[in-house]
């Protein structure tokens, strides 16, 4: 006959191995899952441009105004984000000024071309992170500020 410690060992390594067993095939099929969320984003008003002298499956989401410039080919400046923690507060809409101030360091900005980019992180409970943007075209900053 087989003592307590014996028969808890064989039920304790059993369970461990039907865990390890059930999270490879949670792992596997994360690669035949493919998010695909969608966006749409529309710029209402601009206020104002200052000149300034100096582990759920969570969703973040932000966005950036992308341009280009003679030193970096790529720029950006964010000017909203925020997270969605489920799916029931997936579709949303907001109506505020911009989270963060878009600020002009001299006067290199003005009447210059811009994007619009959305840019979101699909945070899942397990597995890959994913990644994607909507690019918007077709801004363009003041040729004078206030």
């Amino acid at each position: 006959m087989h003592s307590f410690v014996y028969r808890a060992n064989a039920v304790l390594t059993f369970a461990v191995t039907v865990l390890a067993l059930m999270c490879a095939i949670a792992s596997f099929s994360d690669n035949l899952n493919s998010p695909s969320p969608s966006a749409d984003v529309q710029v209402l008003n601009i206020n104002w441009f200052q000149k300034s002298t100096q582990g759920n499956d969570e969703v973040f989401v932000f966005l950036a105004a992308e341009y280009e410039t003679p030193q970096n080919s790529l720029n950006q400046v964010s000017l909203w984000d925020g997270i969605i923690p489920s799916k029931e507060h997936a579709k949303f809409g907001i109506h505020a000024t911009n989270k963060y101030r878009f600020t002009d360091q001299g006067s290199n900005l003005r009447g210059k071309q811009y994007n619009l980019t959305l840019h979101w992180h699909v945070m899942p409970k397990t597995g890959k992170m994913f990644a994607d943007k909507i690019v918007m075209t077709g801004f363009r900053l003041p040729e004078e500020y206030r």
